[in-house]
This record gives structure tokens, sequence and C-alpha cells, in this order.
């Protein structure tokens, strides 16, 4: 069964977030409250959290940054990201440390 915040779409996979910006440094924390966590270190300033979260997804998941891009929550701790191009298992064992 795919993880809660793990949605397969037709052009790829739709994640479910809650980010916590501020932090020490940008990693996934893990599941919380049927959401991914993620701490991001760069501040909700002027969009840089957001573009911090789409380049990070981006690295992690090995794909293009043109292809990682907010679906909703531009001003909000609880965001929905739509990654093209990629497999729901394969970004539920990256996310989740199973690689």
């Amino acid at each position: 069964m795919a993880a809660p915040w793990l949605k397969a779409t037709p052009e790829g996979v739709e994640l479910a977030l809650l980010i916590q910006p501020r932090a020490s440094r940008t990693r996934v924390v893990g599941e919380h409250d049927g959401l991914l966590k993620l701490q991001l270190a760069a501040p909700p300033v002027d969009g840089e959290a957001n573009a911090a979260l789409l380049e990070f997804l981006a690295k992690q998941l090995g794909v293009p940054r043109r292809q990682v891009s907010l679906a909703a929550g531009d001003a909000s701790r609880r965001k929905r990201v739509t990654v093209v191009g990629v497999d729901a298992a394969r970004v539920e064992a990256v996310m989740t440390g199973g690689t």
C-alpha cells in the first residue's frame, strides 16, 4: 500500500507535504499526520522556501527541476507538489530512505 502522502497520477506523482522552514538543515523528517514532513533551511520569505523545496525534491528524486512544481499551498506549510516522469514506488523508497 502506498504512503498516504503519495498519490500516483498519469504524469507522475503528487506529494502532500508539511514544511518546516528555517530549520538547521534541509531534510526529510518522516510522516506526520498523513503528510510527508520536510525541514527546510530556507526562510519563508519571498518564495525562498518554495524554491528550496522544489530544488531539494528534484535533487532527491534525480529529475530536472522543471519536472517539479508546486500544485497548492504557495503561502502555507501544507503543500502539494507534482513531480512529472517518476514512479510512485521509487519516490516512496527515496523519500523514506529505502532507495
